[in-house]
């Protein structure tokens, strides 16, 4: 069994998309039909499979550092569609949920003092289903902002995240520059032990040679004399 990040990444993936499209078939179909307590139940349980989902999509989140850098950026997009389905099925539930409760408040018994007619001209009805319509539209607007809070959260984590991934392949473009000059600082190194023992045999040649002159010369004068005062 292949466990590279990418093998695994894939594999979560997999079962991501088909957890998800389970989800938005209960929500788009199955659960709309049900009524009451099996609705309940039924929202309990995609609220479980929801968990589960987000659960796959953090186990994706942890192979994505591992990945080569030549790579990451692909599988970080995905990653990024993924968290955005998850969000639209979370909005779903949150729209399935309020609907429920919205329905179950309007027909419930005891909601209104003439449960059986919701719409009497009874003032009283009128003034109690005005502030469930109301209690309703203030937790529509509840889970609204918290559905921004939580998009601009995973803005800022998926803004994180850019700037570490930039961070890193910078530290490791500035390791790669030192390892490259400590090599040069040792080249340069060799290079001028080499020269300065180029510069001393050179001098020692010099020498060598001005000496020979020097013998020559001795040499010369000694002939000279010789020839002339013999």
């Amino acid at each position: 069994m292949d466990n590279s990040p990418t093998a695994l990444f894939e594999n979560y993936d997999e079962d991501f998309k088909q957890l998800l499209a389970s989800l938005k078939g209960k929500l788009e179909g199955d659960v709309k039909q049900l009524k009451g307590e099996q609705r309940k139940a039924a929202l309990k349980k995609v609220s479980e499979e929801l968990d589960e989902a987000e659960e796959i999509v953090a186990q994706m989140e942890v192979e994505l550092p591992s990945m080569p850098v030549s790579i990451r950026q692909t599988y970080h997009g995905r990653l990024a569609t993924s968290k955005q389905g998850l969000d639209r099925v979370k909005r779903t539930l949150r729209d399935v949920r309020s609907e429920s409760q919205r329905s179950e408040l309007l027909a419930g018994p005891g909601g209104f003092p003439n449960s059986d007619d919701p719409y009497s001209d009874d003032p009283s009805a009128y003034s109690a289903r005005t502030r469930l319509l109301q209690g309703t539209e203030t937790l529509a607007d509840g889970s609204r902002r918290l559905d921004n809070a939580h998009r601009i959260a995973l803005e800022t984590e998926d803004v994180g995240g850019e700037i570490l991934r930039n961070l890193r392949g910078q530290r490791e473009q500035i390791e790669h520059t030192r390892d490259t000059l400590v090599q040069a600082d040792s080249s340069i190194d060799r290079a001028a032990g080499t020269l300065k023992k180029m510069i001393f045999k050179m001098y020692q040649q010099k020498f060598l040679s001005a000496g020979i002159i020097v013998v020559l010369v001795l040499l010369i004068f000694i002939v000279l004399w010789s020839k002339l005062f013999r």
